[in-house]
């Protein structure tokens, strides 16, 4: 099967949210432990975190839920150009200068001048198309990706890919598709014999919430969203030599704006606000997350029950039956209580061919929205939901 045109699962000027999966090639492992050399890279699954963080306070992007494996990683965003429409030019210009800095300086995390800023806003088209790019899932990926390739082949000393390609991206097209995808993504230690339960599974998005649940922070990664004058940067060019400008970039990378943050303070809200009006972009003043907006229709009480419960139902023989309180958040979404244990943990039988996922309704719903018949796995999901069975 040919791989799927990405205008055809997205766009940067629509909201939409998207599962992407990006693949390591080479046979050392991404942020594992590499059985044929003995090496530990476990140690990078915080650089991917930190730098998703990063990426989540300049981009018009939410981070819905992630997991960072051996040799690939799973991320559920949501692209939000409603967000970015509310940014000025100036700040457009400054968030995007964070990130993508050219050859204004030696180093990518070199702070902007407001010159910089200046003359990226005077470039009418040019500032279009950033803007476009703040809001593009494609464009985060990127900027996600290439860093760590990049540290990853100069710690191994080799150059070369580091990634299979292109990320995989999969739409998700109802709050049903999510909520499997979401826990399929949460629970994947789990299923690798990484973790016993989700409070075990270390650099997911569940064990984040988790511990902030419990009180934990961290030093917070979020771009430091000011600039320099040209005066002042040049002050600092003349009076520190180059060895004290590379310590101070670096401690600048380990905490750029010194503040401590709970441990998921930078992912998207799990909760959607039934008070706030569903064309509210709800965007986020604090500078760590493009909004304030959530994504599912239960507490994150409800939510982690259910996670704990499919947690435990390793073996598809015995499986016991979903609690009562816990059917009624399924039965809402018109999901087939009994085969809810199968809907995620044989996530990628259902889905995993498919360029969507969802209900049976709403793939056959994007199918036609693409000019298809039906989606990869729309006839087999029919059984996981009530009333759809063959």
């Amino acid at each position: 099967m040919g791989r799927s045109v990405r205008s055809e699962l997205f766009q940067a000027d629509e909201v939409c949210i998207v599962h992407a999966i990006q693949r390591c090639v080479r046979k050392a492992f991404l942020a594992g432990r590499d059985e044929q050399t003995g090496i530990d890279y476990s140690f990078r699954r915080e650089w991917i975190r930190r730098r998703m963080e990063a990426l989540a306070s300049v981009f018009g992007i939410d981070v819905l839920t992630y997991a960072i494996m051996s040799n690939h990683l799973h991320v559920i965003l949501r692209n939000r150009p409603d967000v970015v429409a509310e940014w000025s030019d100036e700040e457009v210009a400054l968030r995007w200068l964070k990130v993508f800095p050219g050859r204004r300086l030696d180093e990518q995390l070199a702070e902007p001048t407001d010159s910089d800023i200046e003359r990226l806003v005077a470039d009418a088209e040019r500032i279009s198309i950033v803007r476009r790019r703040l809001s593009d899932i494609s464009w985060f990926m990127r900027a996600l990706s290439e860093p760590i390739a990049r540290l990853a082949n100069k710690q191994d000393e080799c150059t070369g890919r580091f990634w299979e390609g292109r990320f995989k991206a999969q739409r998700i097209v109802d709050e049903a598709g999510l909520l499997a995808c979401a826990m399929y993504v949460d629970l994947n230690p789990v299923r690798a014999a990484l973790a016993d339960s989700p409070d075990g599974a270390v650099y997911t998005s569940a064990y984040d919430r988790i511990q902030a649940e419990r009180g934990e922070q961290i030093p917070s990664a979020a771009f430091d969203l000011v600039s320099v004058s040209a005066e002042q940067a040049g002050e600092h060019l003349r009076e520190t030599s180059v060895a004290d400008r590379k310590q101070q970039r670096r401690a600048k990378r380990r905490n750029p704006t010194g503040k401590q943050i709970l441990r998921d303070r930078w992912l998207a809200p799990l909760t959607q606000s039934d008070r706030k009006m569903a064309d509210d972009p709800d965007v986020h003043r604090q500078g760590v997350r493009a909004s304030d907006k959530g994504f599912l229709g239960l507490a994150w009480d409800q939510y982690l029950a259910l996670l704990r419960w499919t947690a435990e139902q390793r073996s598809k023989g015995q499986v016991a039956q979903v609690p009562e309180k816990l059917r009624g958040i399924l039965g809402e979404l018109g999901i087939e209580a009994s085969m809810w244990r199968d809907l995620v943990w044989d996530y990628k039988r259902y889905f995993g061919r498919s360029t969507c996922a969802g209900s049976p309704q709403a793939m056959s719903a994007d199918a036609q929205r693409s000019g298809k018949r039906h989606r990869s796995g729309q006839r087999l999901v029919r059984a996981c939901f009530s009333g759809t069975a063959n």
